[in-house]
């Protein structure tokens, strides 16, 4: 299992303002995703939330790269791509993932990378978060998010 020693990054992230941007293929896996992000905000005192729907994984950078701008803490990019018959996988993966990290060492605010890249829809269900999910990537990415939010804070300068 690839979430095998993973970190306790939770932190009191009280005040942070966040954007949760969620892609609206694959509803069941997204709506995992989501509630993931969701728990981990409340877990961390976050109540200052703004949750955007992007056509598709596209699209998240954009959205992420306006939501950063705007004076967001932290912005968490949940999508899920699955492979198919086709290089488009291959193509979406790649301009989403460099577009997510461009995003945020362009802005200086942390990305949290919620994208799910998988071969078939069982593994992506077996990833978000679900009753019977193995793992909570939402959670997981929203974690990640800002717990390097925290640090950045400790900075004089932490935005570029």
């Amino acid at each position: 299992m690839s979430g095998a020693g993973a970190p306790d990054l939770s932190v009191d992230a009280t005040g942070a303002r966040v954007a949760v941007i969620a892609s609206s293929w694959h509803t069941e896996i997204m709506d995992g995703l989501i509630a993931g992000a969701q728990r981990a905000l409340a877990d961390s005192n976050v109540t200052d939330v703004t949750l955007i729907r992007a056509p598709g994984s596209f699209e998240l950078p954009i959205l992420c790269q306006a939501y950063a701008r705007e004076g967001y803490d932290a912005v968490i990019a949940l999508g899920v791509i699955i492979r198919g018959g086709t290089p488009h996988f291959d193509y979406v993966c790649a301009a989403a993932t460099d577009g997510l990290n461009r995003v945020a060492l362009d802005t200086g605010v942390p990305i949290g990378f919620g994208l799910l890249t998988t071969d078939d829809e069982a593994q992506a269900l077996d990833r978000a978060g679900l009753p019977d999910s193995r793992e909570d990537k939402g959670r997981e990415a929203t974690e990640a998010a800002l717990s390097t939010w925290n640090v950045l804070r400790t900075l004089s300068s932490p935005r570029g």
